[in-house]
């Protein structure tokens, strides 16, 4: 079995596990806090980042990028999702009976764009929106011991602003293409909702203002594989009212 390490509402972290669930493959979660730095921690993953992947035969992968990757590879290779004794990695039985998902779709310039996307989404939004919203929000209270914690009022001014730019890319996207990346679902989408469900459970996205993009979201939402996603509840920080609603 595989085990991912991961925090619940650590965007990278959520990615890979919306990924698992899309591949149907069974996974145990170990839940860990980055911010502490735990020598355990740093042995497994010595830049001290989520998500950690482990699994049989003494597979380790850390980062949601080299994660997805490996796991679209082993997917694009056949053997590996099919023969459990060849390989680190299996699908369940029922398996066969599904249809192949590829996080990585399409031909080699549309791969190229998924892989873009995510680049956007991993990188830029995470610099610019979801990385200060849990710095401010959730993380400094929690290394406070449940301690009171201001939010920097400018920081969250900017995460805003910035948010309002990204909803309005995410739009454009939704309204150009079927997914954000092109006509299938891929990791882009999975990137994309993964750190807009963290912003969205923080109370921090006015939906109704980018209607393409809500539209879009409650697509992905809709997928069985945002279930645990969705379910997800940290101890004194309640979620949105409306964040687990597939109709909001």
């Amino acid at each position: 079995m595989l085990t991912l390490v991961h925090f619940r509402l650590c965007p990278f972290s959520r990615s890979i596990r919306i990924a698992l669930a899309e591949l149907g493959l069974d996974t145990a979660f170990v839940e860990e806090r980055p911010f502490e730095g735990r020598p355990e921690f740093l042995a497994l993953n010595p830049a001290g980042e989520l998500p950690v992947l482990q699994g049989p035969d003494g597979l380790l992968l850390c980062g949601a990028l080299s994660i997805a990757e490996y796991l679209d590879e082993a997917a694009r290779a056949g053997g590996p999702f099919q023969r459990q004794s060849t390989s680190t990695l299996a699908l369940p039985p029922d398996a066969a009976q599904r249809p192949a998902f590829e996080l990585f779709p399409g031909r080699i310039k549309d791969r190229a764009e998924v892989r873009r996307l995510v680049d956007w989404f991993h990188r830029k939004l995470d610099r610019e929106v979801t990385r200060d919203l849990l710095n401010e929000k959730v993380y400094a209270r929690l290394m406070a011991n449940g301690g009171p914690h201001a939010p920097d009022a400018d920081i969250l001014r900017a995460v805003r602003a910035n948010m309002r730019y990204h909803l309005r890319y995410v739009s454009f996207l939704a309204d150009q293409r079927r997914w954000l990346a092109g006509d299938d679902f891929s990791y882009a989408d999975i990137a994309g909702a993964a750190h807009l469900s963290v912003a969205d459970y923080l109370g921090e996205i006015a939906w109704d203002d980018h209607p393409r993009a809500k539209t879009w979201y409650m697509r992905v939402k809709s997928r069985p594989s945002m279930r645990t996603v969705l379910a997800d509840r940290l101890a004194g920080f309640p979620a949105a009212g409306h964040y687990a609603n597939l109709d909001f």
